[in-house]
């Protein structure tokens, strides 16, 4: 049986997919700010910044660039920036050194998180930073792999991601 590829994923994936970077940045912010509301709200710009920084590097180059993707982002993009080289989409190489700064969103309120409960242990806060940890591990891998990745027109073309993750992609 054929997978269904999709031109314009529905709107309850891209609802269901945004659900969880919007979970991981309050989840993040709700930890980061036992260090005070600043250290919270820097979090929550980084968060913003790394949005903009996938718009600016993979979506303006994507298929789905002015179409709905499971993120939503292809249709928004088109609205925020000029589209690029659909073929550069294919061709860009990542490793997991280039995923760094995207990895830091969890990184930050987990590490936050871990400091916060040597100084003061609080079972609130270690439901927390499990939650985030599984949101953001288990829950990308959830909602990419058989919501989203594999409906995707961009990953039969070319994905830089899906070649990542992959494990005959991995370096």
């Amino acid at each position: 049986m054929k997978t269904k590829i999709y031109e314009n994923f529905p709107w309850r994936i891209v609802i269901l997919a945004n659900l969880l970077p919007v979970l991981v940045y309050a989840v993040g912010a709700y930890i980061l700010a036992g260090f005070g509301l600043v250290v919270a709200g820097l979090y929550v710009l980084y968060c913003l910044v790394m949005e903009f920084r996938v718009f600016k590097l993979g979506c303006v180059n994507c298929y789905y660039y002015g179409k709905v993707c499971g993120l939503g982002k292809g249709k928004l993009c088109s609205l925020l920036f000029k589209q690029g080289d659909p073929r550069k989409f294919a061709e860009t190489e990542i490793s997991w050194a280039e995923m760094l700064p995207d990895f830091m969103v969890v990184i930050f309120p987990l590490l936050g998180g871990i400091i916060l409960l040597i100084m003061n242990f609080s079972w609130l806060l270690l439901a927390a930073v499990i939650f985030i940890g599984l949101l953001y591990f288990w829950g990308n891998s959830l909602i990419r792999g058989p919501v989203m990745c594999q409906h995707c027109r961009q990953r039969e073309i070319g994905c830089p991601a899906a070649q990542l993750f992959s494990k005959e992609g991995t370096r």
